[in-house]
């Protein structure tokens, strides 16, 4: 892996708190797009070397849904630049992760994404990802 891509937060309303994040971290959200098939809207902004991503339901039975019905708004993952998605995958399936995915699928911001499975990384979701 080589640098965190970005950190996903989990947020009831983008419009809200990309206010307060902006705010916070003295910068602009530069994209907004919808993943229809997650059933999700996202925001990011870029803080120096650094990328927020959030994440707003737009589908209530969606992964961010249930997160925050279960914990409430917050920090919903950690992602990871890969150059190689699918030897990574690899990689990790024969260090015994357990991957939510088989196969990478598209996400936001034009990247291939795959997720690790909380329960094998500490209680962490864990997201790798490819610039397409």
């Amino acid at each position: 892996m080589n640098k965190i891509e970005h950190i996903g937060i989990a947020v009831n309303s983008i419009d809200t708190a990309g206010s307060i994040y902006q705010k916070l971290l003295n910068t602009e959200v530069y994209k907004i797009e919808e993943v229809a098939s997650e059933g999700v809207k996202t925001a990011f902004m870029q803080s120096g070397p650094n990328k927020i991503e959030l994440l707003e339901a737009t589908d209530p039975e969606s992964a961010i849904a249930k997160f925050i019905a279960k914990k409430g708004e917050g920090i919903h993952h950690i992602a990871f630049d890969v150059t190689d998605i699918k030897a990574e995958m690899e990689r990790l399936k024969a260090e015994g992760f357990v991957l939510l995915n088989d196969e990478p699928k598209r996400g936001a911001d034009n990247k291939l994404v795959c997720f690790v499975h909380p329960k094998s990384a500490n209680g962490v979701l864990v997201e790798l990802c490819q610039e397409v």
